[in-house]
């Protein structure tokens, strides 16, 4: 059974400043959602579904399902603000999305093997695709709660030009998850890589700690998990209009109820991406690199 590839593609990009999922960063007009479905298809992924926004859908569109025909079967799903359970009041002038976890509901129903959810703006490697299709070669429907994660080095994952957000993992003897704590404003100083706490003080990381790039392994019984507990988010939340849901909060959850289990599975290769509108040349030559190198060919999709 190929598992699918879910890509979240429905953010604002506010700190980017435009539609990043988009912008051309290969030396062929391709983004960085083309290499990642690339890698998908070569590491025997079988369907990719984009979340998006439906205001972008006819570009969309045009990006990519002419190209994409014949190669991997596509779908897409729309995460729209309004797309959440009868009753529940939110503030009329809301315009920031409920976060990836909602975004990954958007595909309940559409999925029923194990599936892979990655950001549309990060570039992962052809390895961390590999990794998650090994892991659930062997997949039966008895290891429904089985779940897995893509962990990088924190010191691969820094932009050169601004803070990060990253999701701080804690694992046990066996590389399970233990716990997954989502920390902002995270960047490499003079003195080494750290963060401001809540009370303003600086906490510093070492650059091999595990994080998470957003790059999950679940299978369709997390669509369950997700619908119930964003009720619970929504009843408590709705009223906040800079709420968001996000995944490594249901899935802390998941592990802390003995509901699930995640796998950390490392991967050594450099992340890199574009967070800020800076980093897009930066990206460009590392793609560049990759091509010269033999990794991909100069023309993507022919």
């Amino acid at each position: 059974m190929k598992p699918s590839l879910v890509i979240l593609a429905a953010g604002i990009g506010s700190r980017y400043g435009s539609l990043k999922q988009l912008d051309p960063i290969g030396p062929s007009g391709e983004t960085i959602i083309d290499y990642s479905i690339y890698d998908a298809i070569r590491a025997g992924f079988g369907k990719v579904i984009f979340v998006i926004k439906e205001n972008i859908a006819e570009e969309f569109r045009e990006v990519f399902m002419d190209k994409l025909r014949g190669k991997i079967e596509t779908e897409t799903v729309f995460q729209e603000i309004d797309k959440i359970p009868g009753g529940i009041i939110y503030p009329p002038d809301r315009i920031k999305p409920w976060g990836t976890g909602h975004a990954v509901l958007m595909a309940a129903g559409r999925i029923h093997e194990p599936f892979a959810v990655i950001n549309s703006d990060d570039f992962y490697g052809r390895a961390a695709f590999h990794t998650l299709t090994d892991f659930y070669r062997d997949w039966t429907p008895e290891w429904k709660n089985d779940y897995c994660m893509v962990g990088y080095e924190l010191g691969k994952t820094l932009s050169e030009h601004g803070s990060v957000s990253r999701g701080i993992c804690r694992t046990d003897e066996n590389s399970f998850l233990v716990e997954v704590t989502e920390r902002t404003k995270i960047e490499g100083t003079a003195k080494g890589i750290m963060y401001l706490d809540d009370t303003g003080q600086p906490v510093f990381l070492d650059a091999l700690t595990t994080v998470s790039m957003n790059f999950w392994g679940f299978t369709p019984s997390f669509f369950k998990h997700l619908e119930s507990d964003f009720f619970e988010f929504l009843n408590v939340n709705a009223g906040d209009p800079r709420s968001e849901y996000y995944i490594p909060g249901v899935v802390s959850k998941m592990i802390r109820h003995g509901e699930a289990s995640v796998k950390v599975l490392r991967c050594n290769d450099q992340w890199f991406g574009m967070t800020y509108r800076e980093d897009r040349e930066l990206v460009s030559s590392k793609i560049l690199e990759l091509v010269g190198a033999g990794v991909y060919p100069e023309v993507l999709w022919k």
